[in-house]
């Protein structure tokens, strides 16, 4: 993201992007040369209106009409849990003729039948995204990463992008786990222990979501989304939470600020296909156990005069 957005925007271009973009993203942004706008979060109205304004008053000083739009959005957004509106933004994207760029970090071999991501898991057209760009630390296990777009658009990058000349070369050994994990998701290896694991994931990620739910934690994002925050608000509460889960034998990932507003801290559950019925369930005694403890449930009842009293 960080080095591949400069290549394919520069002076005249309009970068619209999410609010809650990960840095990666607006840290292209910023190196790009292009003027960044940002829409709200999921607002496709508020996409819409950003784009009309800016189409309008065209290039700073000199009203001149942009040389291209490019909108950036994410497929699941890795800290709130949430899928993009995909269709309605390519509709917005065909109406005023804008390029899209989709980072599929956290959905791609997570969501859609095949694990082929948000394109697929809303059914729409793969070309009507112009830059798919993805990694493979998470659904592949390996490192790296990859962007997807037309011949032309990846010759082009490959020949500008500042990757291209100072980063390493991926390891063979690394290649070839990407390689098998596409060719397991595909059904070309393995039988049918792709299709297995992506539905084994979304059952995982639902039936965690369900009961979190039900224990009365408030919790972010879509259903079908493996990237589940759970809200703890305070950042004191977040290190205690953190520490306890520790002694009870579970590592977790929590957030604060500045990857999160300063009173939103979470907790990030990222599921796997791997994890167990039992494995889950374990997890969730401990996290029933600790919301009783440190006051982390927020959905129970009698919670709104509590609020009402402290954040006054």
């Amino acid at each position: 993201n960080a080095t591949g957005i400069t290549s394919i925007s520069g002076r005249g271009t309009l970068i619209v992007s999410d609010a809650l973009n990960h840095a990666s993203l607006v840290v292209g942004c910023r190196a790009s040369g292009g003027v960044v706008k940002v829409f709200k979060h999921n607002d496709t109205a508020d996409l819409e209106r950003v784009i009309r304004t800016a189409i309008v008053d065209g290039q700073p000083r000199t009203h001149r009409p942009w040389k291209k739009i490019i909108i950036i959005v994410e497929g699941i957004y890795s800290m709130e849990g949430e899928l993009c509106p995909l269709p309605e933004i390519v509709r917005i994207k065909k109406k005023y003729r804008c390029y899209l760029y989709l980072d599929e970090a956290h959905s791609i071999g997570a969501i859609g039948a095949t694990g082929r991501g948000a394109c697929e898991y809303f059914g729409v057209d793969f070309a009507d995204v112009d830059v798919l760009m993805g990694t493979f630390t998470k659904s592949f296990g390996a490192c790296g990463g990859y962007m997807a777009a037309t011949a032309d658009v990846i010759n082009y990058i490959r020949a500008t992008s500042f990757a291209t000349y100072y980063d390493n070369t991926m390891p063979p050994v690394v290649a070839q786990q990407v390689i098998a994990v596409l060719r397991t998701l595909m059904g070309r290896e393995g039988g049918d222990d792709g299709s297995r694991r992506i539905n084994q994931l979304r059952a995982n990620t639902n039936y965690f979501r369900r009961r979190l739910r039900e224990l009365k934690f408030r919790i972010y994002g879509d259903d079908d989304s493996p990237v589940i925050p759970i809200m703890l608000y305070c950042p004191c509460k977040m290190v205690r939470f953190s520490q306890e889960c520790l002694k009870r034998g579970i590592a977790i990932v929590v957030v604060s600020f500045p990857a999160t507003p300063l009173l939103l801290a979470r907790a990030r559950i990222c599921l796997s296909s791997s994890h167990s019925r039992e494995d889950i369930d374990s997890v969730l005694e401990v996290f029933d156990d600790l919301g009783d403890y440190l006051l982390l449930k927020y959905e129970k009842k009698g919670w709104e005069s509590w609020k009402a009293v402290l954040f006054k």
